[in-house]
Formats: C-alpha cells, sequence, structure tokens
C-alpha cells in the first residue's frame, strides 16, 4: 500500500523500525505483538494529522518528512474540537484535541498485557483512527472483533480505512459507556479512553476468567473478571494520558471559581507534576475531585485550590490542598509507593484501590 512519495520498500523500513522501536522500549513484550506491529500499517490510518505551532494545530498531509513522523513512537493527534484533520483549514485549527492515535509504545504494553490470542472474542472502545482495531484484529482474527466509538465520522472513517488494509471487523458507532452487548460475552475488553471507575456494562459484558485493561486515574489497569462478577487486579508500571471517554452529553466543565483565600503551603505545587506522587494524591482525594494540573475541584461542594509555588489559592467550603499536603507525607512516609503495587476491584459492591505496606498496614480509596 504505498503513498504518492513513498514506495513499498521504504514503508516496510519504516513498519520495521517502528517494531524495533517498540520492542526496544519494552524487556516483556510477546513475539506476537511485534509481529504485530510489523505487518499493520500506521500509515493508512493516520494519512493527515495535526502539528502544533504556537498554540495552533495545523494538518500535515503526505510529505517527505511525514513518513518519519507516522511511524515514530509519538501520539500523533487527528481530530481538534471535532475538527478532523482531512477538514482542517491549513491555516489550523484552536481547541483541544479530542481524538489521537496512541504513543505505539503504549500501544504495544496495553496488547501484549491484554494477552489476545486467536479466536478470542475482543471489544474495543475508543476506536479512533483504527489503527489499534487493525491491530487488534491481526491478533484475534477480524471476525472476533468489535470497536465502538461515538463519532460518526471517525467511525465511517474508520471502518473504511480497516477494509482497504484488509480488516473487516465489527465497527460501531455507540457510547462506549454502554459496551456494546449484541456481541457479548467478551473475552477481552480494552479501552483507549480514560474513565474515573470501570462502567458496569464493561463488567456485565466480560466473560468470566475475561480481561479488561483500561486507563483508569492515570494508569493502565489490568483486571480479570471472577465468576462472582467482580473484577480484580493491578496497574501497569507506566503513567499514562488519555483522552476521557465521552458519552454524548459532554457539558462544559465550569472553570474554578474566583479564588478567596491564600496561603502558604508546606509542600510546592510541582510535587504534582511527579506522576507517582500525582497517582497517590489523587486517590487521596476522592472520587468528586477533578485534578487539571495544580488545580483542583470538588464537583460535589465547589471547593477550588490552585497551587503555585509554595503558595496556594482557595475557594468553597474545603481547604483541598490539605489533602494534597497530608498524601505528600505518607507518600514519603512509605517510601514512594509505585502505581504498580497497588490492586484494583471492580464490582457490585463498589470500586476500590488498595495499597498493603510491608508492615502490613492496609489502605483503601474508593473510586
Amino acid at each position: 500500500m504505498t503513498t504518492i512519495l513513498h514506495s513499498e520498500d521504504q514503508l516496510l523500513r519504516a513498519r520495521v523500525a517502528l517494531a524495533s522501536e517498540v520492542e526496544r522500549g519494552s524487556a516483556v513484550l510477546s513475539s506476537r505483538v511485534v509481529e504485530a506491529f510489523l505487518n499493520v500499517p500506521r500509515h493508512p490510518f493516520v494519512p493527515v494529522f495535526y502539528r502544533e505551532e504556537s498554540g495552533v494545530h495545523r494538518p500535515w498531509r503526505d510529505d517527505e518528512v511525514w513518513l518519519r513522523e507516522v511511524y515514530a513512537d509519538r501520539v500523533l493527534v487527528t481530530e481538534v474540537d471535532g475538527v478532523h484533520a482531512e477538514d482542517a483549514d491549513p491555516e489550523g485549527v484552536s481547541g483541544p484535541a479530542t481524538s489521537s492515535s496512541t504513543l505505539p509504545s503504549l500501544m504495544a504494553d496495553m496488547l501484549d498485557t491484554l494477552d489476545v490470542r486467536p479466536g478470542h472474542r475482543v471489544l474495543e472502545i475508543g476506536t479512533g483512527t483504527g489503527y489499534n482495531a487493525a491491530l487488534l484484529c491481526h491478533l484475534a482474527g477480524a471476525a472476533h472483533v468489535t470497536t465502538v466509538d461515538r463519532t460518526e465520522q471517525l467511525v465511517a472513517t474508520a471502518r473504511t480505512r480497516l477494509r482497504e488494509a484488509g480488516f473487516e471487523p465489527t465497527v460501531v458507532q455507540a457510547d462506549g459507556a454502554d459496551g456494546y452487548p449484541a456481541a457479548a460475552p467478551y473475552d477481552r475488553i480494552i479501552a483507549t479512553c480514560a474513565v474515573r471507575r470501570i462502567p458496569r456494562a464493561w463488567l456485565d459484558q466480560c466473560a468470566p476468567g475475561g480481561l479488561i485493561v483500561a486507563p483508569v486515574g492515570g494508569a493502565v489497569a489490568r483486571l480479570t473478571k471472577l465468576p462472582d462478577g467482580r473484577a480484580v487486579g493491578r496497574f501497569l508500571h507506566r503513567p499514562v494520558g488519555f483522552m476521557p471517554l465521552r458519552d454524548g452529553t459532554d457539558a462544559a466543565r465550569k472553570g474554578p471559581e474566583p479564588q478567596a483565600n491564600s496561603r502558604a503551603t508546606e509542600v510546592d505545587s510541582q510535587v504534582l507534576d511527579d506522576p507517582g506522587f500525582a497517582f497517590w494524591a489523587d486517590l487521596h482525594l476522592g472520587p468528586t475531585v477533578v485534578r487539571e494540573g495544580h488545580t483542583l475541584r470538588d464537583d460535589a461542594d465547589g471547593s477550588t485550590a490552585h497551587g503555585q509555588g509554595r503558595t496556594v489559592a482557595l475557594g468553597g467550603p474545603r481547604d483541598l490542598w490539605r489533602t494534597v499536603e497530608a498524601a505528600h507525607r505518607t507518600w514519603l512516609d512509605r517510601n514512594r509507593p509505585r502505581r504498580e503495587w497497588c490492586t484494583v476491584e471492580a464490582g457490585p459492591e463498589g470500586q476500590f484501590v488498595g495499597y498493603t505496606a510491608p508492615d502490613g498496614t492496609r489502605s483503601r480509596w474508593d473510586l
């Protein structure tokens, strides 16, 4: 499958280079996952993507440098504020990224964690470009793969590109939070979008003994479905940043209210730039608090906090930053626990993250 400027030989060398880079970045990848990256081309799924220049996203099409970018271990933004890269004005688009092709090395880690085998029934939440669905087709067989996304254009475009690449999975426009009950149960469920909690539909549609791999709270969780309906597991070691699952009812989030008070803080706000501590802090902040960088907002009571170095500006009835300070003390006292040392459980009774210290002390937080 050539492009205007590139021969089959060039494209093959690019795929080999990407597969080699992905393999070098992990000591645990199975040969089947590496083989998938060798055999499934990325470029048909990202013929145009954005590159950001001074806050403006400009579409980038086929040229001599384009191929190197496509087959680099990089995230490629393909939609900004609902505007697909192929439809964008050459002058560019401003706004938040709303769809992308995931970092290939992260895709490889998640696929390896998912342990897909031929004949497994697979559900993917978040079709996006279709590239990850193509890799799943190579691993499980296209007849066993279902992929859903809520955006009509993304679904239609991905379906076409998958077919042109030789794959015909079931591609459905649907709310990802609902899964796709028509083809359930699934042996494997993978999400390429972030969730705060595992949606109940995913638990219900996963077969006993099946696996769910999804970004939860800034880390990728791998859960095994148990016969009693619960799913339990742990987190992968690497920090991640995925776009959130959108359900079609998204409302624009309110920005922080004007800050009424400020005070000195015992921890510099930059501690939240450490992915290890940020994961720990988010657990302590609780399920109603949204964190964006150094800014916290509790949707339940309207409390806000914005850290700026050694000063924090506060609003609302609660001092949210006290929780960050307390979490930082316990994180250091317990020798900086890592996310992969934590357990995760999701079931009818609730969803929790747990940590057991070497001395047997146990902690548990609601998701």
